[in-house]
């Protein structure tokens, strides 16, 4: 074998290498989910009511209809002492194309126009909710897909902790995602089993650069145990302690929700 065949064996070799490592990682990126947080406001009884028809009678078994499982459907604990409630919507969509098409597929589902007409066709005095907001998510490298919480108690017994974490800058906002991931934050949440359904980086919402989770325990004891846990563990004081970890979360909203009887988990 002269030079020059060596030379293209060499090239053609590396070649193939870094084709292999491209298609890897696309793959490993397109099983990365995003998920859809809806957040519904509202202040009446009529409104709660209206919403949670809807939810339950045509959203809900529309998107099943699609081949979309796992949607889960939650409810402010603030709601029951606070004048201004809270209703989410946690959806999760394997692409965006996915999620782009899902309103022309719902225009065109008869079961779901004629189940969902109250809140469809609701008058401008008399709306489901005095507004909604829409929260993009996209699922974190070592925690690519959600999963579903193994909890054993009623659902209105169960405490769901969704957390929003924002960071000062978008550059730091990224050295929080590497806590979670290279630091491994989320192995320790799965140590002492927080039963977390999801963690994800905000890509468009109101809040922004912030990341979100949501863990998930038998009750509010179970809840307020697994945090004291968590704060104790020699593993999160040596993280939290790291010079290169430091201010790199700005703001935390710590929302806490309980599962609506026709949520899928």
């Amino acid at each position: 074998m002269n030079k020059r065949t060596n030379y293209l064996v060499i090239v053609m070799s590396g070649l193939l290498i870094f084709s292999a490592h491209l298609s890897n990682a696309q793959k490993n990126e397109k099983g990365r989910a995003f998920y859809q947080l809806t957040v519904y406001h509202y202040t009446s009884s009529d409104q709660e009511n209206m919403l949670n028809n809807y939810l339950q009678h045509a959203y809900l078994p529309a998107l099943h209809r699609l081949g979309i499982k796992n949607i889960g459907v939650f409810s402010s604990l603030a709601n029951d002492t606070s004048a201004a409630k809270l209703l989410y919507v946690f959806v999760p969509i394997e692409s965006l194309d996915n999620l782009v098409k899902i309103p022309e597929k719902l225009a065109s589902d008869h079961q779901y126009q004629t189940a969902g007409e109250e809140y469809i066709n609701a008058a401008h005095t008399a709306p489901a909710y005095n507004r909604m907001e829409t929260i993009l998510l996209h699922a974190f490298p070592l925690a690519p897909q959600m999963s579903l919480p193994a909890l054993k108690s009623p659902k209105n017994e169960r405490v769901y902790e969704l957390r929003s974490y924002e960071s000062p800058t978008e550059k730091i906002f990224q050295n929080k995602v590497t806590m979670f991931n290279k630091g491994d934050e989320i192995g320790l949440f799965k140590r002492l089993n927080f039963n977390a359904v999801f963690y994800s980086e905000v890509v468009a919402g109101s809040k922004m650069p912030n990341l979100m989770y949501l863990t998930t325990y038998e009750n509010m004891a179970d809840r307020d145990e697994h945090w004291k846990k968590f704060g104790s563990d020699p593993y999160w004081k040596q993280l939290s302690a790291m010079p290169e970890y430091q201010h790199n979360v700005s703001h935390i909203d710590d929302n806490f929700l309980r599962p609506t009887d026709y949520s899928d988990f």
